[in-house]
């Protein structure tokens, strides 16, 4: 039987690689910088990265994903919604959102909403976000 690969160290320097956002605003005002995702690195367990979501109209509209997701609040405040339930985050929140939850999140700090956000895939093409009908926070598949 082959052996699977076995996954290596990863140290991510400081950088200045440009951040990715949705092609349409429908679905929030974010941008993200994903660090550890292969084939980019040599992960096969986890993906992770840093989000930002601006002051005043910063948010990611209501969607779910199969995989299960941890975010860590760097900086800022915010508003978070998972499966209808509205929780108030500040820096040094941490938030669990189960496989398939419905979730969303908004700025409501004037400063820029910051969290490191992690998946349990190697990949961060794994994760398909599927948003909720037209993009509307809190509105059902």
């Amino acid at each position: 039987m082959p052996k699977e690969p076995k996954a290596t160290p990863i140290i991510i320097q400081p950088t200045t690689a440009h951040p990715e956002s949705f092609p349409t605003p429908i679905y929030g005002d974010i941008s993200w910088h994903t660090l550890i995702s292969s084939p980019k690195t040599n992960s096969t367990d986890l993906s992770a990265g840093i989000a930002t979501c601006p002051p005043a109209t910063g948010h990611l509209c209501a969607h779910r994903h199969t995989q299960a997701e941890i975010y860590h609040v760097l900086d800022g405040v915010g508003e978070v919604t998972i499966d209808g339930v509205r929780s108030m985050v500040s820096k040094g929140s941490t938030v669990f959102i189960p496989s398939d939850a419905e979730h969303g999140i908004v700025n409501t700090g004037s400063l820029p909403l910051r969290w490191f956000y992690v998946f349990p895939t190697g990949s961060f093409g794994d994760v398909v976000y599927r948003f909720s009908k037209d993009g509307v926070p809190g509105a059902k598949l």
